[in-house]
């Protein structure tokens, strides 16, 4: 690597930006993508390099590259030192990001709350100047209060970040947006706003809220196609009795009656003498059922769900 090379490199990554390097492997010349123009093939495989972090081997021309990708470390950007935020952090931290907490409510951003994190308690806009979100960072809002988030996606918008997601309903988000629209945000730039924030798994508690954000997170940095939920299989009449499958656990066919057994068989009785539990023609087509109990006529006596002991 050339001094200059080198000297390009270590500027780019004070200055927090992605680039990709570029080694011939035929005599070993190398540059920086996108700092020199490149041809158009090769100038995708930097870029998608960049894209999905990954080193990768390409042959264009006869000539064979390889493009090592120079990226920002991931971060993490949380704005409001909420129950749900406790949640968030580690999970994020354990998929590599570096998460900073915001929150100017220093009762609630205490290293207590979050050991080894970096806590800002300086006012929402003030503290996203500083932190300044570049194309690796992402920024979730959770405080729920227009005073702390409103200010923060205002510098987000106005940023790189890859994703940004805010907390609240739909209702909420609506009145979000017109507080933005004033402010200046075309109707695009405020459709980058994820919200109400996170997947769609009908998530309750606040580790399951904050596992949906995550999981949101990982997909916009990835570019999956998230699709809506699955179609619900239609269930089949109750009495398509084809419909369901034979064997164990299956639905039992309607009970039938010999003809032989007798009128007295469709009234619930054995055609036998004495009321026997077979019908004449010697087969169970009519299993036996218990009498129906008497009503009881004391306050004392079990319910009339109750069969007495034997």
């Amino acid at each position: 690597m050339t001094p200059d090379v080198l000297a390009a490199l270590q500027a780019a990554q004070v200055a927090k930006r992605p680039v990709a390097l570029l080694t011939r492997l035929s005599d070993g010349e190398q540059c920086l993508w996108p700092d020199k123009a490149l041809p158009g093939a090769l100038a995708e495989t930097a870029q998608a390099a960049l894209r999905d972090d990954a080193a990768q081997n390409v042959t264009l021309d006869g000539e064979a590259w390889f493009v090592h990708p120079h990226n920002p470390p991931l971060r993490m950007i949380v704005v409001g030192a909420v129950h749900i935020a406790q949640a968030l952090v580690p999970m994020a931290q354990t998929t590599g990001f570096a998460v900073t907490v915001v929150d100017p409510r220093r009762a609630w951003a205490t290293a207590d709350r979050f050991p080894g994190i970096t806590l800002v308690h300086e006012w929402t806009d003030d503290a996203m100047v500083v932190l300044a979100p570049d194309s690796r960072t992402a920024v979730v809002t959770l405080t729920h209060d227009p005073k702390l988030d409103d200010p923060a996606l205002d510098v987000a918008l106005k940023s790189d970040a890859f994703y940004i997601g805010a907390l609240g309903s739909r209702r909420t988000h609506a009145k979000r947006v017109a507080r933005l629209a004033e402010l200046g945000h075309a109707e695009a730039a405020m459709g980058r706003i994820h919200a109400p924030v996170g997947l769609n798994i009908a998530a309750v508690t606040a580790s399951e809220i904050a596992l949906s954000i995550l999981a949101e997170v990982v997909a916009a940095r990835r570019g999956a196609a998230l699709g809506g939920p699955a179609p619900l299989r239609p269930r089949p009449p109750r009495h398509d009795l084809r419909a369901y499958p034979a064997g164990r656990g299956a639905r039992r066919r309607p009970r039938t009656y010999h003809p032989a057994a007798g009128p007295r068989a469709e009234e619930g009785h054995g055609a036998g003498p004495g009321g026997d539990r077979r019908a004449a023609a010697g087969r169970p087509w009519q299993r036996h059922r218990r009498p129906a109990r008497a009503p009881a006529t004391c306050r004392r006596m079990r319910p009339r769900t109750a069969w007495p002991m034997r």
